[in-house]
């Protein structure tokens, strides 16, 4: 048998992921924190890159636009369709469409974009109209007065009483120090005080006496080894720390969770009306007394689309606020012409900005045309509320926009959206569906919601079991297994009946 080689021509097709489509797909799936982020290292690493909106402030005054000649005008023309700034996008609700193209990949050779006419491009961008940026209601923001002070964490505010105490020697302090840095955010003791007393170099009775002492500190309850302990701790500090109160919390902490209360009565031979006077005392101490000391800063989440209603129709407004408003520096436009490796190290850095700025305008496309989407879909949602979402899925908006699902999944995990109905994920709008006997489904957040006014209204000493709930969904027509309203109610946060019943 007789080997050779021969050639063969075969043909095939096969998706190429180029850099610039897969920063383009990066981006998509950024949250509006992570961007800013994203282009910020963005300007630091690109010397070509600039923000306008900085250098306007550095000048100290508003951009001016000229008049165009007829050669800047194409010009002009041109650089919006291959490059342009991040635009913001109006487009209409239902009947009034706005028809937003996706922009594809360039699919040029590398030397066909090598090839680009930067001179022109930057002539045209130092004479091009400043470009207009939405400000949306800042009445959802945070006051003034909420932003001025830093919050106290849990160990500043435990060093500084320590600080102000005069009974602690320089090693008993030593001590507490080492006490207070092992707490856990709850204001729970995270380690052994033998450890603590052997890395203090103190004998073990010394760091108790230390520890008893830092448990007097505000808030009461810090620095526990364990809930009976801290709950101890607060009904001493409150001087409420009689044999009832204390029999409940040493042996009945799980007896009191599911309110049976004639096994405590039993226990600790008191009469029902004194266990409930007990139980209340428990009930009003707090399990976690350091939660309410953290210096970390609240996130704020700003919306990454607006829905305006104006009259009968609805608008879709892209939130270009508080992004950079990224161009191409004009200093390095004298640069072009100092020499073949400043050329080519200038053209690199302008393409690398030229597809950060499309790709940063084909995410905010493709967030307006999503929203768009979902605005068509869940029209009834945004008149009437919550209780009229209706079941969706991420197939149905990507066949409606023409998109693949996974495009359609980055876009809604992490975006947010400002309606007259409050700020939601774009995620909240798809929903499974629950059948009703009437014929139209029902989202799950809608069941949700009516689990949750049920439960709202319900009497508080006889609360309604899963069982009873089904059967009054059931009267509205809805079909849902106790199953499924058991799972519903736990991510609601919402206890069982037995927890929820309430006996004085």
């Amino acid at each position: 048998m007789s080997m050779e080689i021969k050639q063969q021509l075969k043909l095939s097709q096969q998706l190429v992921m180029t850099p610039q489509l897969q920063q383009a797909i990066k981006l998509l799936q950024l949250s509006r924190v992570e961007l800013v982020d994203v282009v910020r290292e963005e300007l630091l690493e690109n010397p070509v890159l600039e923000d306008s909106v900085e250098i306007a402030a550095e000048q100290q005054k508003p951009p001016t636009a000229t008049s165009e000649s007829p050669s800047t005008a194409a010009a002009s023309e041109a650089e919006a369709e291959r490059v342009g700034e991040t635009e913001i996008l109006v487009a209409r609700a239902s009947d009034d469409r706005v028809d937003t193209t996706e922009i594809k990949p360039d699919s040029r050779s590398g030397e066909a974009v090598a090839d680009f006419d930067w001179d022109t491009y930057l002539e045209s961008q130092s004479n091009a109209p400043p470009m207009p940026t939405y400000r949306p209601n800042t009445e959802d923001l945070p006051s003034l007065e909420a932003t001025l002070t830093r919050g106290t964490s849990l160990f500043g505010h435990l060093e500084w009483q320590l600080k102000l105490s005069r009974n602690f020697s320089a090693a008993e302090e030593g001590v507490a120090l080492l006490i207070i840095g092992n707490l856990t955010p709850d204001g729970y003791l995270d380690a052994s005080l033998d450890e603590i007393a052997e890395e203090a170099g103190v004998e073990l009775k010394d760091a108790e006496e230390v520890l008893r002492r830092v448990q007097e500190f505000d808030p009461p309850g810090v620095a526990a080894r364990n809930l009976q302990e801290c709950l101890l701790i607060q009904a001493r500090y409150i001087g409420a720390d009689d044999d009832v109160v204390v029999g409940i919390i040493t042996k009945h902490l799980a007896n009191l969770e599911k309110k049976n209360y004639a096994p405590i009565a039993k226990d600790l031979d008191q009469p029902l009306d004194e266990i409930y006077e007990a139980a209340k005392v428990v009930m009003g101490l707090d399990p976690k007394p350091g939660s309410a000391y953290t210096d970390e800063e609240p996130t704020y989440i700003t919306p990454d689309v607006y829905i305006q209603k104006v009259g009968d129709k609805y608008f879709v407004v892209a939130n270009d606020d508080g992004l950079p408003k990224l161009k191409i520096s004009d200093f390095y436009r004298t640069a072009l012409s100092k020499g073949p490796k400043a050329r080519e190290y200038i053209q690199e850095r302008l393409r690398s900005a030229q597809w950060l700025i499309r790709s940063i305008q084909q995410r905010q496309r493709t967030i307006v045309r999503v929203t768009e989407s979902i605005l068509r879909f869940q029209r009834e949602f945004f008149e009437k509320g919550a209780a009229y979402l209706k079941p969706l899925i991420l197939r149905d908006v990507a066949e409606e926009i023409g998109m693949h699902e996974s495009t359609v999944s980055r876009v809604t995990t992490n975006k947010y959206v400002h309606t007259p109905q409050g700020i939601f994920e774009l995620k909240y709008f798809f929903n499974s569906g629950i059948s009703r006997s009437d014929g139209d489904d029902l989202a799950s957040e809608a069941v949700k919601l009516k689990i949750k006014q049920i439960i709202g209204s319900e009497d508080v000493k006889h609360p309604h079991s899963d069982q009873r709930i089904v059967e009054l969904l059931g009267n509205q027509n809805i079909e849902i297994a106790r199953r499924t309203v058991a799972k519903y109610r736990e991510q609601l946060r919402i206890l069982s009946s037995s927890k929820r019943r309430q006996v004085f």
